[in-house]
């Protein structure tokens, strides 16, 4: 395992120094997921929950979460995303809503923060949303699925089915 890259030598937290790094494409995927009651997965499917159209709204929440992760995570560089891809999944066996997260970049630093973002807060506003109806929903098993570009090259969770 490489050493941790946001403390200097010192020991002191710092932004790292990107400005060497080749501009290459790169790709980030995350996912996870909310679980509730049936009742509420049932008005989220059809779009009958007070506030409106959950998943709609919470695409776009996701959308933004990305394009703030910079805002909101303290050493993380701001990065002119190319493209963020929203996609939810609805579980009636698991009574969850799935959500992965797709985001993209032509830069000198990858996109997993803001993918993972993204989840988040596409999560959140799920909760949000339905919060009136079921404040027992869990966010859980958020994670980095694949990332692509830079010096690492390609990584791809193990255990992640196709």
């Amino acid at each position: 395992m490489s050493e941790l890259t946001h403390f200097n030598p010192a020991g002191a937290a710092h932004m790292v120094d990107v400005g060497a790094k080749s501009v290459t494409a790169r790709v980030a995927v995350a996912e996870g997921r909310i679980t509730m009651e049936p009742a509420t997965l049932a008005l989220v499917r059809q779009g009958s929950a007070k506030k409106g159209d959950v998943l709609g709204v919470a695409r776009i929440a996701g959308i933004m979460g990305a394009k703030k992760t910079a805002e909101l995570i303290p050493l993380c560089h701001p990065i002119a995303l190319t493209h963020v891809d929203i996609e939810f999944d609805l579980d009636e066996a698991r009574n969850a809503v799935h959500c992965r997260a797709t985001c993209e970049t032509a830069g000198q630093t990858g996109v997993e923060m803001e993918a993972l973002t993204a989840v988040q807060v596409a999560l959140l506003t799920v909760y949000d949303m339905c919060k009136a109806v079921d404040r027992g929903m869990t966010i859980e098993a958020v994670r980095l699925l694949e990332k692509k570009g830079g010096k690492s090259g390609h990584w791809r969770r193990d255990d992640v089915s196709t």
